[in-house]
């Protein structure tokens, strides 16, 4: 585990202790399904990034920019929690949801313990981000069962090839195969390196021949159509894309470019 990612399993358990209980009406939240088609972008909000500094300053507030998000035909919306590094809070996922009802929505953070996954669900988050190298065998069985409880989707990060190996272990088990083929459980490759927080883009590519059976996202670094082409053209049939959106004045149109480009390389 890098620095980075240790930093922020310390912190994000320290978080964990404090989280609940729950009451069923919390629970019980309506879940928006996700749908999938040829290519897809997942839309990220988030108010910093620890690469790029603020991103907020750009005249759109979350609402606003998630609606339009929602109107280019993004898949599902990401939205940072985590306090320390990205501003972000739960309470902004919750703003989201209310914002685009028919819209899943992810809680994106450095999770650790599945009362974590209570607690997206108990905001009203149809989704949580997992990220393999923070998570022990027991860890990520734990959260992986937890989000299939309670209908959510997961998105599972990897950043090299064993955390891509120990991803595709999990479709031998048949519950898990399952909900990959129908979408629920996503298989993502970062290109951040987390120790300088750069984007390589090649991880993209060298990764790709490892890309477990499923659905699978190309995370960081995608700014544009010709982006998503290029990931659709290596196997890849998501985007989640962050920055480049946050910075975009018309988040729609570049959402609705980036999947009609996908969509046609996919189509090839």
């Amino acid at each position: 585990m890098s620095d980075f990612l240790h930093t922020m399993a310390q912190a994000s358990a320290e978080r964990a202790a404090t989280a609940g209980p729950f009451t069923a009406a919390q629970l019980d939240k309506p879940v928006v399904p996700l749908g999938l088609g040829a290519f897809d972008v997942i839309a990220e909000i988030k108010d910093r990034s620890p690469a790029e500094g603020g991103l907020t300053g750009q005249g759109m507030d979350r609402a606003t920019r998630a609606r339009q998000y929602a109107e280019g035909g993004a898949a599902a919306i990401s939205v940072l929690t985590e306090p320390s590094r990205f501003d972000g809070n739960l309470h902004h996922l919750e703003e989201v949801v209310a914002a685009v009802p028919d819209t899943p929505v992810m809680r994106k953070d450095f999770l650790v313990d599945h009362v974590q996954v209570l607690e997206a669900r108990s905001a009203g988050a149809s989704g949580v981000l997992l990220i393999a190298a923070m998570l022990d065998d027991k860890q990520l069985r734990s959260m992986l069962d937890c989000a299939a409880e309670h209908g959510l989707f997961v998105l599972l990060e990897s950043f090299d090839e064993q955390d891509l190996a120990r991803s595709a272990g999990l479709l031998e088990n048949p519950a898990d195969r399952e909900r990959a083929d129908a979408g629920q459980l996503l298989f993502g490759v970062n290109t951040r390196n987390l120790r300088t927080l750069h984007v390589d883009p090649e991880r993209l590519v060298k990764l790709a021949p490892a890309l477990p059976a499923g659905r699978c996202v190309a995370e960081s670094g995608l700014h544009s159509e010709a982006d998503a082409a290029t990931v659709a053209g290596l196997g890849y049939r998501l985007a989640l894309v962050g920055t480049a959106l946050m910075r975009s004045e018309d988040p729609a149109e570049l959402v609705a470019g980036m999947r009609t480009a996908g969509s046609a390389r996919v189509s090839e």
